[in-house]
């Protein structure tokens, strides 16, 4: 099994129209799709929306294709229950990528830029297929590959988050720095090297995976 990143990059043309309220709102930022699925021509999701409670909600109003929604507002947003129709030729976004051996993986992130971020994983054949048949006005760019099943990249062990802390705490990650790599290998009681190594690597993910979200 092989799992793959994608940012799919939609022209005007192939923007949904939630979508595009997303990207021409000021208020909103993005959505991020938790789960879902699509039952006769129905699509059913849970969803986090970031960015203006009533702009998003402004969105559904106006669409005679949504049946039914809830909000429930957060600090920075809201979470949704939706459950819209789907348009004649169209197809769920939990299963437009989706093949016989193929899965999209949540969370799918439905971002102010025009693209949509999600994973996909199954064999390898199949996941080149789905992208190759990709619509007129979809344009892709692969973040990772990994050989194996994931959902996200390379994750934070917890030997690199304990090492993190222990920095953090320790003030290692203060400016101007308040203590050493050496203060923070002797509480966690192994070397400095392996403390370096843990530091980095963490380091390394935890951005890769910020930067992945935000970017």
């Amino acid at each position: 099994m092989k799992s793959v990143r994608v940012s799919l990059y939609h022209d005007a043309e192939t923007l949904s129209p939630i979508h595009e309220g997303i990207c021409t709102s000021p208020g909103l930022d993005r959505e991020v799709v938790l789960g879902g699925q699509a039952v006769d021509g129905v699509e059913t999701i849970t969803s986090y929306v970031y960015g203006e409670v009533a702009a998003y909600e402004s969105l559904l109003t106006d669409l005679e294709t949504v049946l039914e929604y809830d909000v429930t507002p957060a600090d920075d947003g809201c979470f949704l229950y939706l459950r819209q129709e789907l348009e004649r030729d169209g197809l769920s976004l939990l299963n437009a990528l989706a093949q016989e051996t193929v899965v999209v993986v949540p969370p799918i992130d439905i971002r102010s830029d025009r693209t949509i971020r999600l994973t996909i994983v199954g064999h390898s054949a199949d996941l080149s297929a789905v992208i190759e048949e990709l619509a007129t006005g979809v344009s892709i760019d692969v973040r990772w590959t990994s050989d194996g099943v994931t959902a996200t990249g390379t994750p934070v062990s917890d030997r690199q988050i304990a090492a993190l802390s222990t920095a953090r705490d320790l003030g290692y990650y203060e400016v101007p720095r308040r203590n050493g790599i050496e203060a923070v290998a002797d509480e966690l009681g192994v070397a400095v090297s392996t403390t370096s190594e843990l530091l980095r690597r963490g380091e390394a993910n935890a951005i890769e995976r910020v930067l992945d979200r935000r970017l």
